[in-house]
This record gives C-alpha cells, sequence and structure tokens, in this order.
C-alpha cells in the first residue's frame, strides 16, 4: 500500500506541474486589455478612414484598410492566441506564415471579385433606381 502513496504524489505533483505550465501560457488581464484596445483602435482607424473620406484615392484607402486588417491579425495572434517565437518549436512561425498566406489570398480574391463585379455591373441611372422594387 506503501507503494501507491509515491506513485500517487508523484502522479499529483505532475499533474500540477502541467497545470502551472498551462496556466503560464495563458495571458494575463493587462495583455488581454492590451490586445483589446489595440483591436479597437485598428478597427477604428480604418472605419474612420472610409466615413471621413480621408483620401480622395479609394486605392490607397483601401491599401491602407487592408494593411490594418494585417496588423490586426498579428495583433489577435500574439495576445489572444498566445503565439509566440519560442513556443512549441517554431511552430509558430509556420503558423503566422501560413495565416498571412491565407488572409493574401482572401484579400486578393475579395478585391478581385468585387472589382470584376463593379466592372460588369449594369449601369443604373438614378431613375432606373427610383422604380426597383
Amino acid at each position: 500500500m506503501s507503494s501507491h502513496a509515491p506513485a500517487h504524489e508523484d502522479a499529483h505533483e505532475a499533474h500540477h506541474g502541467h497545470s502551472h505550465g498551462h496556466e503560464a501560457a495563458h495571458g494575463t488581464f493587462k495583455s488581454y486589455m492590451i490586445g483589446f484596445v489595440l483591436s479597437v483602435i485598428l478597427t477604428a482607424i480604418p472605419f474612420w478612414l472610409v466615413m471621413a473620406g480621408v483620401f480622395e484615392s479609394h486605392a490607397v484607402t483601401a491599401t491602407l484598410i487592408m494593411a490594418f486588417a494585417v496588423v490586426q491579425i498579428v495583433v489577435h495572434m500574439i495576445f489572444f492566441l498566445h503565439m509566440n517565437p519560442r513556443s512549441e518549436g517554431g511552430w509558430t512561425m509556420m503558423a503566422l506564415i501560413f495565416t498571412l498566406l491565407i488572409v493574401a489570398i482572401a484579400l486578393s480574391g475579395s478585391l478581385w471579385v468585387m472589382h470584376h463585379l463593379n466592372t460588369n455591373m449594369m449601369p443604373m441611372s438614378p431613375e432606373m433606381m427610383k422604380n426597383m422594387p
């Protein structure tokens, strides 16, 4: 019976050691708040750029919005997904590269579709718009 007790204590210590390591991977309240504030700022600035019509060129506005979107994704990966260069033996860098690749495909595809929709839409006069159901 005494041989059972040390094994149980070792398992208990291993469990506690694991839980402390797991807790260390999570962010603090301060890091979550920093991430939240940065996310709000990185959302508000593009919203302001569009609503205030800061730039005459729509291409410049769209480019800046995409840049803010990429920065916001990185902020989310760091502050909410707790990814850093040290974690999981380099898999974080692969995740970052994969994320940036997916973002580039999604953004370029979305812009391509929106451009072609805009180019191929039938022009309408204001009178035609009034008669629409």
